[in-house]
């Protein structure tokens, strides 16, 4: 999906309009994520782009395109574009010493450390 959605629509409210985009962003990729996965493949991964215009667009991740519109909708933007591309995805195995860096131990995994 490579799109420009106009904030301001002649004779609808701007509060409708942005929960239309951000269902059809939704819809968008709840669809892709139903595709049948390429051999090899665990995951539908997403790249994205995002920005007041698509020259302007920088990389973003999925789960801060929501976060991204609020931003423009409340600063008053009349438009913002989105690109979200989906690639498949291969789960990589943590390593041995990830658990402690999340703040897990990994001898007791409650989370505490020590």
């Amino acid at each position: 999906m490579r799109k420009t959605f106009q904030l301001h629509v002649e004779g609808k409210n701007r509060d409708r309009v942005l929960d239309a985009v951000k269902h059809e962003i939704r819809k968008y990729i709840k669809r892709e994520r139903r595709r049948d996965l390429p051999e090899g493949a665990d995951f539908w991964d997403f790249d994205c782009r995002f920005g007041r215009t698509k020259e302007d667009a920088a990389v973003a991740h999925l789960s801060a395109l929501t976060g991204l519109i609020n931003e423009v909708a409340a600063e008053g933007g009349a438009q913002f574009y989105v690109e979200i591309l989906a690639k498949p995805g291969k789960r990589q195995p943590r390593a041995a010493g990830a658990a402690e860096v999340h703040g897990v131990d990994a001898a007791d995994g409650d989370g505490e450390g020590a």
